[in-house]
């Protein structure tokens, strides 16, 4: 049996108009699941670096409840390193602020490649046993040799001394590039210092094997085979802990004991 063309085409625009409703309906209801478990793999990379727990140990309640307990997120404006007054870290987008021109200016020219800086920037207050201050920790990305590192440094509350590092999305090349996953190499950060004599950043990543913190509070060990990547997580920290970044914001918690 032939249809025609016209029957063809309404019953084909039918099937389409039915699929687009269902995939539709379901987006919206399962919006406030995905909106939740992005906000639970944040908050999970933040606690591990935070030295609270480890990935994958505790479970989504738990990850929550430790959140609340020992993590304040704050914003800041970044020109200044000031904490910013009467805005919500509540449901803050860093992503979509860097992208918006309205909340964002154009970046200086850098080797990290990051286009856009907010002007408002999310950092999260680690409270120590006591409620008093212990470290912070800042967003961070920057150019890998296959895309944009996106990671977390954490900083002691001397604005100085790197507590820990990682990176949760990238695509650098295995057992290469995506070391920077490793937990050998990330374990090398802790300690190492940010600024040199002169007040620059100083922190690197060198070719080869630093040692250890004492023998090389500036350098840590290159991944082996990745020199793109390496001077990636180089220009990366470079640029995000300078002064057009966190810069003043470390400077400011630094002379003030860890407070904003």
């Amino acid at each position: 049996m032939e249809h025609s063309n016209g029957y063809i085409i309404g019953f084909a625009a039918a099937v389409c108009g039915v699929c687009a409703i269902i995939v539709s309906t379901t987006a919206v209801q399962l919006k406030p699941m995905v909106e939740r478990n992005e906000r639970l793999a944040i908050q999970e990379q933040v606690l591990a670096l935070a030295g609270v727990s480890e990935e994958g140990i505790l479970s989504d309640d738990d990850i929550e409840a430790a959140y609340k307990t020992r993590i304040e997120p704050r914003i800041i404006e970044l020109d200044s390193g000031l904490l910013a007054e009467g805005v919500d870290a509540a449901g803050w987008d860093q992503q979509a602020r860097m992208a918006d021109p309205s909340t964002s200016v154009a970046a200086p020219e850098n080797a990290a490649r990051v286009r856009r800086l907010p002007n408002q920037s999310v950092v999260y207050f680690v409270k120590g046993e006591g409620g008093g201050p212990d470290k912070v920790i800042l967003p961070i990305q920057g150019q890998g040799l296959w895309g944009t590192l996106y990671g977390y440094l954490a900083v002691a509350s001397d604005g100085q001394t790197i507590d820990g590092l990682t990176f949760y999305k990238h695509k650098e090349t295995p057992g290469l590039g995506g070391e920077v996953d490793n937990p050998r190499w990330k374990a090398l950060w802790p300690g190492r210092k940010i600024y040199g004599p002169d007040g620059d950043v100083a922190i690197r990543v060198v070719k080869g094997s630093a040692g250890p913190v004492a023998e090389a509070p500036y350098d840590v060990d290159g991944l082996s085979g990745a020199t793109i990547t390496s001077r990636g997580v180089t220009n990366t920290l470079a640029f995000w802990l300078g002064p057009e970044a966190f810069g003043p914001y470390l400077e400011r918690i630094g002379t003030s004991g860890g407070g904003s």
